[in-house]
């Protein structure tokens, strides 16, 4: 008798606050709940993920096992090549094992969702129910429209919405489901190489970020407690431990996003805590995927403004684009952030703004490429945070007020590494020298720095004069 419930994990690898495990574990009456997740390392690799987020997703996928197994809830592995073959594996898999319904929470870009729908319509035609939920989203694309019933284009409007159907609502995360009945199936165990392995040291992931949704909690009531309050004051200098480093943990679904209000809620000790720099952080990974639903162009990597990005002319300079990729502008905090990318999977995010800017509006390469550069090494990547990133950052994507932003690497360099700290940690040579004198090109051969690879003055002007023609033409 096919009775049991099947839940899929994909990047929601969690016990709490997860939707369809929640509610597969309610709706299981004796017959049991299964778990399953699918290693596919072609589409991988058609998806730009980087090779060490793909690492700690493992890791925390066998940490997930671990809590299931106290649940008496198996985890199977299913492997294939891409998306294409998952239906098909997915439905023998359920037909083999007696699965009476699928249970998965939402995945909102493009390719998720098609992989989805293909699942459901066979799943559906075989008599096989599915269930799916919106558990990665407090607020569900759809769900905050304008007074006209229209979405938002810009976020700060977004945001006001946003907050205010949020206090109407009070959102709570779900509790862990109850302990299951035991059923006679083992779990599979969670390989260790996924045939896609890391280009980081072997060392750096455990490091840097310790696996399962233990250590994202452990993390995350630490921030609140300890750094939450001065985010806002503190978030933008990289040299200083201040930010959450939850982002990994989020882009995987370890944990969130009700469970990081919710923390809020309970330790920051803010009565205004809805108000807090971080939880509007939070709120843009919900506008970003907002936008991704709601305008589907965007998922073929289409700009949210293609009015203006029809009017610019970008460069195609493989020699600055490499010395880009490899941190050897001779702008220090520009190399710095590229370096620390390379070497770790991750970028503090002032310096990811910095750097996408230098990308595409000093040196005027397609926004794009960075855009796939930063996903294919960035253990925290995410496909509708860094696509709306690297647009606002290109001045095509859902922003108020866009041409005329263009970061100047040294002021920046003064204003948030003053001493020169961050980028000393990240290019050794320059140790010992203040913030000015490491972006003074002055003392660059000097202490075996590569040339300028541009004059920045001159490469702002051009851009600026582009961007300003683009916005005035009709």
């Amino acid at each position: 008798m096919a009775d049991k419930k099947l839940v899929w994990f994909r990047n929601d690898l969690r016990t709490g606050d997860h939707h369809a495990l929640y509610q597969a574990c309610q709706d299981s009456a004796g017959g049991g709940v299964l778990a399953v997740a699918a290693i596919t390392p072609i589409q991988w690799m058609k998806q730009d993920e980087a090779k060490c987020r793909i690492q700690f997703w493992m890791a925390n996928l066998d940490k997930l096992s671990l809590e299931l197994s106290a649940l008496n809830i198996p985890l199977k592995i299913i492997r294939v090549a891409s998306n294409d073959e998952i239906p098909s594996v997915l439905l023998s898999f359920s037909e083999s094992h007696g699965v009476g319904e699928l249970y998965f929470n939402n995945e909102y870009p493009g390719y998720e969702q098609t992989r989805d729908e293909a699942v459901a319509n066979l799943f559906e035609q075989k008599g096989i129910r599915t269930r799916r939920f919106d558990s990665e989203l407090v607020l569900p694309p759809g769900s905050v429209l304008n007074q006209q019933g229209s979405p938002y284009k810009v976020f700060t409007p977004y945001s006001r919405a946003w907050r205010q159907q949020f206090i109407s609502m009070l959102p709570q995360p779900l509790p862990k489901p109850k302990i299951q009945p035991l059923i006679n199936i083992t779990s599979d165990e969670v390989p260790r190489e996924s045939g896609y392995s890391s280009q980081l040291g072997a060392n750096w992931i455990p490091v840097l970020w310790p696996a399962g949704s233990d250590a994202a909690h452990e993390r995350l009531q630490m921030f609140v407690i300890d750094s939450s309050a001065d985010y806002g004051r503190q978030r933008d200098f990289p040299a200083q431990p201040k930010t959450s480093s939850l982002s990994p943990y989020l882009s995987q679904g370890v944990i969130s996003t009700r469970q990081c209000l919710a923390a809020m809620q309970a330790y920051s000790g803010e009565t205004d805590w809805l108000d807090n720099q971080w939880v509007t952080e939070l709120i843009w990974r919900e506008f970003y995927r907002h936008l991704l639903v709601l305008f589907p162009e965007m998922n073929q990597w289409k700009p949210f403004k293609p009015d203006v990005e029809n009017r610019l002319n970008w460069q195609c300079d493989e020699a600055l684009f490499k010395a880009w990729c490899e941190g050897e502008t001779g702008f220090a905090i520009v190399d710095a952030g590229m370096k620390q990318l390379l070497e770790t999977g991750w970028m503090h995010n002032r310096v990811r703004m910095i750097t996408a800017s230098f990308l595409t509006k000093l040196l005027r390469q397609d926004w794009r490429l960075g855009a796939r550069f930063f996903m294919r090494h960035l253990i925290d990547g995410d496909f509708a945070s860094n696509l709306g990133g690297w647009q606002w950052s290109a001045s095509v994507g859902a922003d108020a007020a866009p041409y005329f932003r263009i970061f100047n690497p040294m002021r920046q360099a003064e204003r948030f590494d003053k001493t020169g700290e961050y980028c000393a940690q990240w290019i050794p040579t320059l140790v010992g020298l203040n913030s000015i004198k490491q972006h003074d090109p002055l003392f660059s051969s000097a202490f075996q720095r590569p040339s300028r690879v541009i004059d920045y003055a001159h490469e702002r002007k051009q851009s600026l004069d582009q961007y300003t023609q683009a916005d005035r033409k009709p």
